[in-house]
C-alpha cells in the first residue's frame, strides 16, 4: 500500500507527503528523521490519510493536497473523523 498523509506539526501547521509505510515515517517525522520542514515542529501527529494502490496514485494526491488552502485541508482532516 502507498499512502497521502497529513501530520499537524506542534507549531499547529499542516505537512502533506506520501509513503509506503505510514507508521514507520510518522516515527521518522517525530524522531527528527523526516522532512526538513517538520525537523523544528516535533512533535508532529497524524491527522490524515488515504490509501492508494501505487506509488504515482500517492504522489499524485499528494500533489493536489498540497495546492489545498490551509481551511480545505481543514475540511479534508474532518471528512476523515
Amino acid at each position: 500500500m502507498n499512502y497521502t498523509y497529513m501530520v499537524r506539526c506542534a507549531d499547529g501547521t499542516l505537512y502533506t507527503g506520501w509513503t509506503n509505510n505510514l507508521e514507520k515515517r510518522v516515527e521518522a517525522h517525530n524522531s527528527g528523521n523526516g522532512a526538513k520542514y517538520t525537523r523544528s515542529r516535533l512533535p508532529v501527529e497524524l491527522v490524515y490519510y488515504e490509501s492508494f494502490e501505487t506509488k504515482e496514485e500517492a504522489m499524485r494526491r499528494e500533489y493536489y493536497v498540497k495546492r489545498l488552502t490551509r481551511g480545505q485541508k481543514l475540511k479534508l482532516i474532518s471528512s476523515m473523523i
